[in-house]
């Protein structure tokens, strides 16, 4: 019987929503060994120790010298010529206190290697990979084989005859509610069509709730045949009962077994190579041979070859060619061959990054038996990294200087890391990609020379839920800002890094501090966002001032990266989501069918109690204004919100809604649970009732539309106290009234509450579509409505109401906080109001997902895509122009699959004839030597000089300038600016940017901003 683990959902939380509980179930009781502790084998251990197995051991025989230090994060100076593992297993340990960690310093053997479930040797000669390799076969052990050499890398996996794949990717088994299915052979389902099936042919599904075809309920689950996005086949239906409404349909997710050769037979086997770059495929088959060669050339030489050696090249490409008359390869890629001579002595920190990502990857397929794990080769290479002109490599001296960057050295030469070491880059983001990257910054030296500086900001403050994955953290940095704690981690790694740790939000606000002088003394920007706003934001000042980009992101085991290249790439552009995925108003306040319906419900209830009306409170005593910006919005708007702050404001005892002790919380909390989940629900089918027919004839309770039923507050049933308590506790909070959990003093509170009774309204109106509910808003009020505003208008006027008492404490929603009720009151309010609809509860981890709109992190990814990112660094900092050189990645490791391409080229547009770019624009200066401002008319008679455009209409940021108001040329830019804007342009602020309609070309949707220089 399996071990069970206890899984610590606080740390975990992140990872969780990838792999699920059952996965870390299965890791919690394995125990890995990674053989190697370089660069490459502490890179994978910190990802597997993170991901919270049962025990790593790391065992490594050598001694840490000048080159471990190029991409061996745990090693420092004062750990030369001591042993690597030994010196490692401290911070290692530290990573995750759930996880044992043993260093062993012995040589590998047969009894060790059987205490494992999970091998990784890294740093081995092939003779070592084929004998253990074998050994683990035979036992049933998973053998992992991972190894970079210079700005190559190489991934092997043998999970034995028979390895189960429980769940084969990432996506949640999918599901679609059902409108139609009929007597047939076979019987055609149809879904509803308020979102597409994602059913497959093939696919084995289960059925459940349907209603009049019961049968379905009760089948084992079966296959299915697709006919299009909304419908399938499935077996014989036709002596079932007739379908009436109802039911959900979800996919069964199989199981798959794979079989796998030991690495001895694999060898042999090129069907084996995992390909993820299609442009290199007979690289990497002659990387699979050059990989066995340079194995050989160890072996006799005692020794890697020489950097940038011609003769060992030589020696090294006629081992290969030997292995090729076995192989039979069509086409030897002979200069990789070369290349990988020339620089196998070199250790890089972003390809150990890379490659020891994707490794700790499958060392959790291994444990868990979660994703498909690789078949069995992969080959990695980023030789487009060296310089364009490789040439003068040849003549460099790459002999060991006992430096740090050693390494690194070996491959790219002295020079370059003098340069590199120059740079001024700005890092925008110190969570999981930023803590990867200030690593991978601090090995490979950026930033670490007299002139270099790195500047970091992040306004977020470190949590519990963040060390599992930015592992720059520890369990006593919780509360402190990311930037600093980052930042000092990344100078106890490499003591000559300079960085600056601010902690800004990267907008419009903070432009005073990165200001135009900031972006133009840098040299590139990296982007470690987790959100399309931001990096849109940053990508504009980016192409703003001309200065390079690399961006990266995650979503679980899906990464991408991407480098923007002034002048010769595109951008990363304007926002290009959608939303498309938006939940219309009138399913979530009248028909909710799924449960993301109503964890949306209950975010947006929260929000409306919690936050939005104490905000209102606090704004109506502070603002003198309020009133009559309120009264301007329109009678029924007006009303609703006047209503609102009143009962706000004004005791229960007089008629109010505002507390004055705990009972009072209790009191409203259980009239609130009466409000929404019995009399809202009868009122809905009062006026719709369960028999109610369409115009049409058809039932209006059918397809998508769920017939509800109101429910009944029991004290016994845990979900109806969980609402009151979380409820009461947040409602005395923004009161300033403490509260309590004690379930037995409130159920004795509850027995005095009076709850209000149901009295049908016939006037309600209840909206099926947003169409009605504007055609209802833009409908006059009537003399009642107005009469009732004129009366709180006069209530509110009482000075007694605008005390400073009155002021209330909103509440920000904080998901990761299990002792603020927040998350208490989500899941409790969603689960009710699903109840109400017959929709399936969720767990309180699946509600955090969704309504905390988290988003699922892994530290395998992240540390994959922050490698390549600083590989794209290489290539910026070297100023590669060829296009060819940059990789765009997209990669999912739960499959394995990763795909490379070049990035989009820059795109060119034309303005009046005229051929430009998104890196063009038009430069004005505002002030020339002094002089006093330009008129408006003035920049419209620049631009007419110097670009023969003439402009017709002027926009700054959505605000109209100029639309043929002919008195605003003669005012400043400046002040027709503000005039327009209603706001003061910032003290520091140098530069507007205007986006014109040309009366040249006014049909061109693309043009050159105008960047007007105010100093």
């Amino acid at each position: 019987m399996s071990e069970i683990v206890e899984i610590d959902e606080g740390l975990y939380s992140r990872q969780l929503y990838v792999l699920g509980h059952d996965a870390m179930q299965r890791m919690g009781s394995a125990s890995v060994l990674i053989a190697g502790m370089r660069g490459l084998g502490v890179e994978i251990a910190k990802n597997v120790i993170l991901s919270g197995v049962k025990s790593v051991t790391v065992q490594d025989e050598g001694k840490a010298a000048w080159s471990d230090l190029s991409s061996q994060f745990f090693l420092k100076e004062s750990d030369l010529g001591q042993n690597r593992a030994t010196c490692s297993l401290q911070q290692l340990s530290a990573l995750n206190p759930h996880v044992r960690v043993y260093a062993h310093t012995g040589p590998l053997d047969e009894k060790l290697l059987l205490q494992f479930q999970v091998v990784v040797v890294t740093d081995s000669s092939l003779d070592d990979q084929k004998r253990f390799g074998d050994l683990c076969h035979s036992q049933g052990i998973k053998f992992i084989v991972a190894d970079t050499k210079g700005l190559c890398g190489q991934l092997f996996c043998d999970f034995g005859e028979q390895f189960e794949v429980l769940d084969q990717d990432e996506d949640r088994p999918a599901s679609a509610m059902i409108q139609s299915v009929s007597k047939s052979n076979p019987g055609l389902v149809l879904c509803t069509d308020d979102q597409k099936h994602r059913f497959s042919d093939g696919s084995i599904v289960f059925f459940s709730e349907v209603q009049g075809m019961t049968e379905l309920n009760s089948i084992r689950p079966v296959e299915i045949k697709v006919c299009g996005p909304y419908s399938f086949s499935i077996c014989d239906t036709s002596n079932f009962s007739k379908y009436e409404r109802g039911g959900v349909v979800t996919e069964v997710k199989q199981p798959c077994m794979l079989t796998f050769k030991p690495l001895s037979a694999a060898l042999l086997d090129h069907q084996l190579l995992k390909l993820n770059d299609y442009g290199k495929i007979s690289r990497h088959n002659t990387l699979h041979l050059a990989f066995q060669a340079l194995h050989g050339f160890v072996k006799k030489e005692k020794r890697r070859p020489n950097p940038w050696d011609q003769s060992d090249a030589d020696a090294l490409l006629a081992i290969v060619r030997e292995l090729n008359t076995v192989a039979q390869l069509d086409q030897l890629d002979e200069a990789a061959v070369r290349i990988l001579s020339f620089t196998a002595q070199g250790d890089l920190a972003p390809v150990n990054a890379f490659i020891g990502g994707l490794a700790s990857q499958e060392v959790i397929k291994a444990c868990s038996g979660k994703f498909t794990p690789l078949q069995q080769w992969l080959y990695f290479d980023a030789l487009e990294c060296l310089p364009e002109e490789k040439d003068h490599l040849a003549e460099c001296s790459f002999s060991a200087k006992g430096s740090r960057y050693d390494g690194q050295i070996v491959v790219f030469g002295p020079a370059f890391q003098e340069k590199i070491e120059r740079q001024k880059y700005f890092l925008v983001g110190a969570g999981a990609i930023g803590c990867e990257l200030l690593k991978n910054f601090a090995l490979i030296g950026l930033s670490a020379g007299e002139e270099g500086n790195i500047t970091v900001t992040d306004m977020d403050f470190i949590e519990r839920s963040n060390l599992n994955r930015q592992f720059l953290f520890r369990s006593n940095d919780i509360g402190k800002p990311k930037s600093d704690v980052a930042a000092k981690a990344a100078r106890e790694m490499n003591p000559a890094m300079k960085i600056t740790a601010h902690q800004n939000c990267l907008d419009p606000d903070s432009e005073e501090v990165y200001d135009n002088k900031f972006f133009m003394g840098l040299d590139g920007v990296a982007a470690a966002l987790d959100n399309v706003k931001a990096r849109v934001y940053l990508d504009g000042r980016c192409v703003q001032h001309h200065k390079p980009l690399l961006e990266g992101g995650t979503l679980g085991c899906k990464g991408h990266t991407l480098v923007v290249v002034p002048q010769l790439t595109e951008s990363y552009g304007p926002d290009k989501s959608n939303s498309d995925d938006a939940i219309p108003l009138c399913t979530l306040k009248n028909f909710p069918h799924r449960i993301e319906h109503t964890l949306q419900w209950a975010r947006d209830q929260f929000e409306g109690l919690f936050k939005q009306a104490p905000e209102k409170v606090n704004l109506f005593l502070r603002d003198l204004e309020f009133l009559p910006r309120t009264l301007g919005l329109g009678d029924a708007e007006a009303l609703e919100a006047l209503e609102g702050l009143l009962s706000s404001l004004v005791n229960i005892e007089a008629g109010g809604q505002r507390p004055t002790s705990w009972d009072d919380c209790v009191g409203w909390a259980r009239c609130k649970w009466e409000t929404l989940f019995n009399n809202d629900i009868r009122q809905l089918l009062h006026c719709f009732p369960p028999e109610e027919k369409t115009a049409a004839g058809q039932p209006f309770w059918f397809g998508s539309k769920r017939c509800p039923h109101p429910l009944t507050f029991d004290p016994n049933n845990r979900t109806h106290m969980d609402y009151v308590v979380a409820a009461a506790n947040l409602y005395g909070q923004i009161y300033g009234i403490n509260g309590t959990r004690d379930f037995a003093s409130i159920r004795i509170t509850l027995e005095k509450v009076s709850v209000p009774s149901f009295t049908p309204k016939s006037s309600v109106k209840i909206h099926l579509t947003e169409k009605e509910m504007e055609e209802d808003k833009k409908k006059d009020s009537d003399d009642v409505e107005k009469a009732r505003l004129e009366e709180l208008k006069g209530k509110l006027a009482s000075p007694s109401l605008k005390s400073s008492a009155m002021q209330m404490y909103p509440t920000d929603f904080e998901k990761d906080d299990d002792n603020n009720f927040h998350m208490d009151y989500i899941v409790a309010a969603s689960n009710l109001r699903a109840e109400n609809y017959v929709i399936p509860a969720a767990s309180r981890h699946q509600s955090k997902l969704i309504a905390g709109r988290i988003i699922p992190a892994i530290a395998t990814t992240t540390a994959a895509v922050a490698g390549l990112m600083c590989l794209e660094l290489y290539k910026l900092v070297q100023g590669h122009q060829n296009i060819s050189s940059y990789r765009t990645a997209y990669m999912y490791l739960a499959c394995s699959h990763i795909l490379f391409s070049q990035p989009t080229p820059n795109r060119y547009f034309e303005v009046a004839g005229k051929k430009y770019t998104l890196w063009d624009d038009f430069l004005v200066e505002g002030r020339r030597g002094g002089q006093q401002e330009m008129t408006l008319g003035d920049l419209f008679r620049f631009i007419k000089d110097n670009y023969n455009l003439s402009i017709r209409y002027l926009l700054y940021g959505n605000a109209m300038l100029y639309m043929g108001q002919e008195e605003r040329l003669k005012q400043s830019v400046s002040d027709v600016v503000k005039m327009v804007t209603k706001t003061d342009i910032p003290p520091n602020k140098k530069m507007l940017e205007f986006i014109a309609v040309f009366a040249e070309d006014e049909d061109c949707d693309t043009v050159p901003p105008i960047r007007y220089m105010l100093f």
